[in-house]
């Protein structure tokens, strides 16, 4: 475990990694205490595009872990500065909520429902079959499609719930058109974190519970992986995919020792693919 705890950089998702809906998970607490006596570097980076990062700030505040707002980037903020960037003061029309909603119009983008540029659908509490339908019409009059991010599910306190992949899924089927997504394993969402980190790759980590957003992401952006078994993805999953986390832990609380790692397993793995 030294050469993970020597990273000089960490990059954590938060789903399934810091808490389930609005439950804490164990040794969270520690790690972020771990990280600051330390002096690491380190970034909330989350798939979720309902919540600001003020929001995220006080949530954490609530279950009792105080995070400048600061150390916070959400799909929702990388989606709007990309379309910011691709069309400087387009329109947009929004399936999502208001951390989706505000970061758009920050970066300049206007709210359309008659032709706009795009249709973006992040996850929503609201989504429904009239959404769903002049989102469907507006694709086919030719607005672009967007999702802030590819999940089909996220983790919640009592089981699942149907994340911005599974409510995009309706709208590319019934028009034929694959949306672009910028949120994780985007390679965009990545770079985006190394710059606020002001990091190397070489120095830094993704902490995440997802083989298919977080691991990937790290792989393809050459940055080490750790899988935590506090979310998504379970060590039998794990296994169907065809690339490999460099590290498994139970949860965050492993990384500084807070919580006993019983099942941790290290970079010694088998190359087999099997787990130790």
């Amino acid at each position: 475990m030294k050469e993970l705890r020597d990273k000089k950089a960490f990059i954590c998702d938060m789903d399934g990694v810091i808490y389930h809906g609005n439950k804490l998970l164990p040794g969270v607490k520690e790690f972020v205490s771990w990280l600051r006596e330390e002096d690491k570097k380190f970034l909330f980076l989350t798939n979720g595009s309902q919540r600001s990062p003020l929001e995220l700030q006080q949530k954490l505040s609530r279950l009792g872990v105080e995070v400048e707002k600061e150390h916070f980037y959400t799909s929702a903020l990388a989606t709007a500065a990309f379309l910011a960037q691709q069309q400087p003061g387009g329109s947009v029309f929004v399936i999502g909520e208001a951390g989706l909603i505000n970061a758009l119009y920050n970066a300049g983008l206007t709210m359309n429902d008659v032709n706009p540029d795009y249709v973006v659908v992040g996850e929503s509490k609201t989504y429904n079959m009239d959404m769903l339908e002049h989102a469907v019409n507006l694709v086919l009059q030719g607005a672009k499609l967007i999702g802030t991010n590819p999940d089909l599910t996220g983790p919640i306190e009592n089981g699942i719930s149907p994340a911005t992949g599974a409510l995009m899924a309706p709208i590319e089927l019934a028009t034929g058109n694959k949306a672009y997504y910028v949120g994780k394993p985007n390679p965009l969402m990545m770079r985006s974190a190394l710059r606020k980190l002001e990091s190397r790759r070489e120095d830094t980590v993704i902490v995440g519970d997802r083989m298919d957003t977080d691991i990937i992401s790290g792989i393809e952006s050459e940055i080490e992986t750790v899988l935590v078994l506090s979310g998504v993805t379970d060590e039998k999953e794990m296994r169907r995919f065809a690339y490999r986390p460099g590290y498994i832990l139970n949860g965050v609380g492993d990384i500084p020792g807070a919580t006993r790692p019983s099942n941790a397993k290290e970079k010694s793995m088998e190359k087999d693919g099997t787990a130790e």
